[in-house]
């Protein structure tokens, strides 16, 4: 298990990996080394030698939000989570006490496929979407009365430029702790924390450029508010 500790502590995210041959994947490799500095908690569910089910059960009740990690083999995920699945989210812990621990938590999924985006359509390669193929975990999420996130799909990675991989760790980073939904407003709250904790860590003689980037930055940021004003007023209006 690996654990970042954030700075302000809003939130923790529990990211839990599946993947049979972990050091194998560049592509779970590359999300490992993208993880945020906040409130993050990753762990790889084949890589315990003995599922300790209460320490699972606990890590899932102290969670905000719940990300479940892996590639798509089969239009499923791999056996190890399937597993996971069927030792720790026993019908008690569940719901079958009336309790529901789980209750408010968000649920996200990050699934790797190695068929490019056009393929998981109604007539595309794969005749099926993604949303379809998760809806079993969509289900779980309902019966936990859990919130449920849109999944997060990452396709054939191998074919990722340099500035897409840049974009998909940025993108990654808001999808395990930045706030739902994805609005502009909750983008730009999580853009302006990463930036003030990004110029905090410049050398000291880079520190005056960087409170002025952090500067012009709420600067736009606020014009940008006041135009979403003023647009929503004027749409008042024509709607009066």
């Amino acid at each position: 298990m690996k654990k970042r500790k954030g700075v302000d502590g809003t939130m923790t995210t529990l990211v839990l990996v599946s993947h049979p041959q972990l050091a194998d994947s560049t592509s779970q490799q590359f999300l490992k080394e993208s993880l945020p500095s906040d409130d993050v908690i990753w762990e790889h569910i084949e890589g315990q030698s003995t599922l300790d089910v209460t320490k699972e059960q606990d890590q899932l009740r102290h969670a905000d939000r719940i990300i479940l990690q892996f590639p798509l083999y089969w239009y499923a995920a791999p056996a190890g989570l399937k597993q996971w699945e069927d030792t720790v989210l026993t019908r008690t812990f569940v719901y079958g006490d009336h309790r529901y621990p789980l209750a408010g938590k968000e649920l996200g999924i990050v699934v790797t496929t190695g068929m490019p985006e056009q393929a998981f359509q109604r007539g595309g390669a794969e005749n099926v979407t993604l949303d379809a193929v998760m809806a079993p975990l969509a289900a779980l999420a309902h019966r936990a009365k859990m919130t449920w996130l849109p999944t997060f799909p990452i396709y054939q990675f191998g074919y990722l430029e340099e500035p897409e991989k840049l974009r998909l760790v940025i993108d990654y980073q808001r999808y395990l702790i930045q706030k739902q939904p994805d609005s502009l407003t909750n983008r730009q709250e999580w853009f302006a924390h990463r930036l003030l904790a990004m110029v905090a860590q410049l050398p000291a003689e880079q520190q005056t450029a960087g409170k002025l980037i952090a500067s012009v930055f709420d600067q736009n940021r606020a014009h940008l508010d006041q135009l979403t004003d003023t647009l929503a007023m004027i749409k008042e209006q024509e709607d009066d």
